[in-house]
């Protein structure tokens, strides 16, 4: 698994930022940056959906103002990532859509979700990077969100 003050992997990814569909370098979005970067097994899963997303959109204001940008990722294909920013509103936040699992992968943060038809999948963390270095790394060993809530992260910045 990725380690503290490993450097980021540099990949290319699509991104979903205010409805856009792009490609860019992970660098490009870590590089001089400090960012949190947010994994979960899946767009519109139910704890993904209902209870992840939602803590880091009401809370983006505060991480602005601590200079942080958030990024959530999930081995899901760009439309689906545009369809869900869309459907919670989640202004401000850039959507990774790690549709091969490449990026999850190359952390070795993927997870095998066949028991529940999901495939390969990302798992549940929240990740402080800050200058393309990764500083903190929180893993969730169950379904909760204990470790990598909004919530959680804004006391650990």
């Amino acid at each position: 698994m990725a380690k503290i003050s490993d450097a980021f992997p540099v990949i290319d990814v699509s991104i979903v930022l205010n409805g856009d569909i792009s490609q860019v370098s992970t660098e490009e979005l870590v590089k001089d940056k400090s960012v949190v970067l947010v994994g979960v097994p899946g767009a519109f899963t139910p704890t993904c959906h209902a209870q992840h997303l939602p803590g880091y959109i009401k809370n983006i204001d505060e991480f602005t103002e601590k200079g942080y940008s958030v990024i959530f990722m999930s081995v899901n294909d760009p439309f689906v990532m545009k369809a869900w920013e869309e459907n919670s509103n989640s202004k401000n936040i850039t959507m990774i859509a790690d549709g091969n699992g490449n990026l999850a992968d190359s952390l070795d943060l993927a997870m095998d979700g066949s028991a529940f038809s999901l495939g390969k999948r990302c798992q549940r963390f929240a990740m402080i990077i800050q200058d393309g270095t990764i500083k903190e790394i929180n893993t969730e060993d169950g379904p909760g969100l204990d470790r990598s809530s909004a919530e959680s992260i804004l006391k650990s910045i």
